[in-house]
């Protein structure tokens, strides 16, 4: 089984502010979401042996503007981006000569995270998970683009959210 290993950036302080031992959540969140994965879903990716790296950035939102902008085509920030490293159907060819596997970064927007838990009424605490879980299952393949893809998604998100405390983040 491989180690997840976590190599956190935070680029904008007030993440330190608003979220007590953010790095520790993060270790919690990564911890809850591989390891419902592990048992839930057979990722060819979750059974090497070789480390496995994500990137989690902690931002703002006129970093996550830009990228967003950059990489999707989307002028405006929005709450968390996720861009995979992984090709999953040529994964073990593409990954053979490597020590570990990098599958890839997140960055989380600081201020439409709190626009956005403020209006759902949720902990910043709570949206903050609800985030990580979304980004680590991207990196994994994950998607929501159809609607069958979102349900299948959500209920993940929903079951590895639950195993940490936190409520549904759909209802």
């Amino acid at each position: 089984m491989s180690e997840i290993i976590i190599n956190t950036t935070i680029e904008d302080k007030r993440w330190c502010e608003k979220i007590a031992d953010v790095e520790q959540v993060i270790e919690k969140v990564k911890s809850a979401a591989f390891d419902y994965l592990r048992i839930h879903e057979n990722l060819d990716v979750l059974q090497q042996e070789k480390p496995l790296e994500i990137n989690v950035c902690l931002s703002d939102d006129t970093t996550v503007h830009q990228l967003n902008k950059e990489f999707r085509g989307m002028d405006k920030p929005t709450n968390v981006l996720s861009f995979a490293n992984l090709d999953f159907e040529n994964f073990a060819i593409e990954n053979e000569p490597f020590n570990e596997i990098e599958l890839g970064d997140i960055i989380v927007a600081y201020e439409t995270m709190c626009r956005e838990a403020e209006a759902e009424n949720i902990t910043l605490y709570a949206h903050f998970c609800h985030l990580l879980v979304h980004g680590f299952l991207h990196i994994l393949g994950f998607d929501h683009i159809t609607e069958e893809e979102a349900v299948y998604m959500e209920n993940f998100e929903k079951e590895i959210l639950q195993n940490i405390g936190i409520d549904n983040p759909y209802e």
